[in-house]
């Protein structure tokens, strides 16, 4: 793939459910305040991925935090990293599937939910069995599409809110204050607004099938974070500023019920298939990333070697078809539960994320100790380091923290420890049995 590719892919697996549906339940839980949760979070997401960026560079590999994490950390922990952001990305992928199809099922009732999940799931399959430059070809103009958009919600928008669409602008903002369910409301924000900015990692991955990896992942990891997060709080400011947090709109599409205020129902329409597209891209890169994962852990023999093989065209075919999997179970659970299933797939990937960010940046702390004392020169740094670093693993602490104070976030925080600590009983005992 090429550089363009790489950049591109990572702003769509990024900009995908999280954005187009999850920020509306960002809102519902923290109200106006929700933009705390989306700073908060940006800001790590920042120095997370300068850390990660700083490994990449250094030693680009599809493994990506799986490698890192056993440089640093050993196999099992190699084992454990791989295996959760797998487990993470597959219920990305059946999220956005279940997002774009609940999306698509309000312009087609004649056609069940599920049936189109299922063809969703098939088509993008599909899609991934092709060559890699294929993909990134295909994946680029998707993205550049899906942020064409988003600038254009952003102008639009902004033009409600200065009396220039043809509805009137709203009379009154935060009419219950800017943080009326108080901090437990922004610690439950928290871990939506954590899945949103998931994806943007991909990059890491992906480096390694592109053109010059350390330069390509230099110039992604330097300007991808800042345009994403412009996006991605420009359209929540402008969500919390026109939509009241009770509006029950916000649970569907809080971009279609905005741009339906502003008194622009056919733009609405229109834009409602484009965040369909956008969904799918973001769908698409993230089935590329976690079937990449699963291809690199099996070739280092922690996954079975059937995942590790691919055919003549370069694609591991099985490590593409285990990963699509998982979408394919979420077609059956919209067939019996269409109305939950996507609020549960967003908590439960904030969760994992949070696992993921505090890998790396204990792996690269490590791996950067290493490098210093060895005298090696670094093409990318993290800033201040160590200081930085520590600062960003305290901050992702304050979050735990404060998930722990509310039940429901209580609940898929100490699951998701629990089940990473489980992980790496697994690769405790796979890599001890491969050194046998």
């Amino acid at each position: 793939m090429k550089p363009r590719h790489l950049v591109m892919m990572s702003l769509g697996s990024a900009i995908g459910a999280g954005l187009f549906v999850g920020s509306g339940e960002g809102v519902q839980a923290a109200g106006p305040a929700v933009l705390i949760s989306y700073a908060v979070a940006g800001l790590i997401v920042i120095f997370v991925m300068r850390a990660l960026g700083e490994l990449v560079a250094a030693d680009p590999n599809p493994g990506a935090f799986s490698h890192y994490a056993g440089k640093a950390m050993g196999p099992a922990a190699a084992f454990a990293v791989g295996a959760l952001w797998w487990v993470q990305l597959c219920l990305v992928v059946a999220a956005e599937a279940t997002a774009a199809a609940q999306i698509a099922a309000n312009y087609i009732p004649a056609v069940p939910q599920w049936v189109l999940a299922l063809v969703i799931m098939i088509v993008f399959t599909a899609i991934n069995l092709t060559t890699s430059g294929s993909f990134g070809e295909f994946e680029f103009w998707f993205s550049l599409l899906k942020v064409v958009f988003v600038a254009l919600f952003l102008v639009l928008g902004i033009a409600y809110l200065l009396g220039w669409t043809p509805a009137a602008p709203p009379q009154e903002i935060f009419a219950e204050g800017f943080m009326p369910t108080g901090l437990p409301g922004i610690a439950a924000g928290l871990l939506v607004v954590a899945f949103a900015f998931g994806g943007i990692e991909i990059v890491a991955v992906a480096a390694a099938e592109t053109a010059n990896p350390t330069r390509s992942v230099t110039r992604a990891i330097r300007t991808i974070v800042w345009r994403i997060l412009f996006l991605y709080i420009g359209s929540v400011a402008v969500i919390v500023l026109v939509l009241d947090w009770t509006d029950p709109r916000l649970a569907d599409s809080p971009f279609v019920a905005v741009l339906d205020t502003a008194g622009l129902p056919v733009v609405a329409s229109l834009l409602a298939a484009v965040i369909v597209i956008a969904l799918l891209s973001s769908m698409n890169a993230n089935i590329y990333g976690a079937s990449r994962m699963s291809f690199s852990m099996s070739q280092r023999k922690m996954l079975p070697a059937v995942l590790g093989r691919t055919n003549r065209r370069g694609v591991p075919v099985a490590a593409v078809l285990a990963t699509s999997a998982f979408g394919f179970v979420a077609v059956a659970l919209n067939y019996f539960w269409a109305a939950e299933v996507l609020g549960v797939l967003l908590r439960i990937v904030g969760s994992t994320l949070i696992v993921t960010w505090v890998a790396t940046l204990v792996s690269q702390i490590i791996i950067r100790r290493r490098a210093e004392a060895a005298g090696e020169t670094l093409p990318l740094k993290m800033w201040l380091f160590p200081w930085l670093s520590y600062a960003t693993l305290a901050g992702i602490a304050v979050i735990i923290a404060l998930g722990l104070t509310v039940e429901a976030v209580r609940i898929q925080i100490i699951g998701t420890l629990i089940f990473s600590a489980a992980l790496y009983g697994i690769g405790y005992l796979v890599t001890r049995r491969l050194k046998a």
